[in-house]
């Protein structure tokens, strides 16, 4: 048994998270690699865990961002480009926090934190206070950006 954890938007992700269920057959290892080249997608094989390997990063990346901004560590778009520029990430994580939506990675954040436990999952007050005010992110602005001015 195996799942696929596609990444939105689909159409422009690239990675593709196959997810295994116990132990894959050697003789389906590279089935599903070759499927997701077949769609334009690049995989990896990961263990059916709570969050996979992308979620669990990513959030606990963002968590500790969330955590610097409240700390008054730097500013939300200083910490950002410390990950573009000393990481080579794409986008920081609280401009990629702000477009998933800051009420859909609190979701994920609580659900790992339920699941794994560990004090890097933990929610800090004033994350969920934003979304508690609708403070959402880019489709419900602001989040961590105002977006009109983005």
């Amino acid at each position: 048994m195996v799942g696929l954890h596609f990444f939105n938007p689909v159409h422009i992700m690239k990675l593709l998270e196959v997810v295994r269920a116990g132990e894959l057959p050697r003789s389906r290892r590279w089935t599903l690699p070759c499927v997701a080249e077949r769609i334009g997608k690049e995989s990896i094989v990961v263990a059916d865990t709570p969050g996979f390997a992308s979620s669990r990063l990513g959030i606990v990346l963002g968590l500790e961002a969330m955590r610097m901004v409240e700390q008054e560590v730097a500013l939300p778009a200083d910490i950002d480009r410390a990950m573009e520029l000393g990481y080579n990430h794409p986008m920081g994580p609280l401009r990629l926090t702000d477009l998933v939506g800051l009420d859909v990675r609190l979701g994920i954040a609580e659900y790992l934190h339920d699941e794994l436990g560990g004090e890097q999952w933990a929610v800090h007050l004033r994350f969920s206070c934003m979304v508690a005010d609708g403070k959402l992110g880019k489709r419900e602005r602001p989040g961590f950006y105002r977006w009109d001015e983005a």
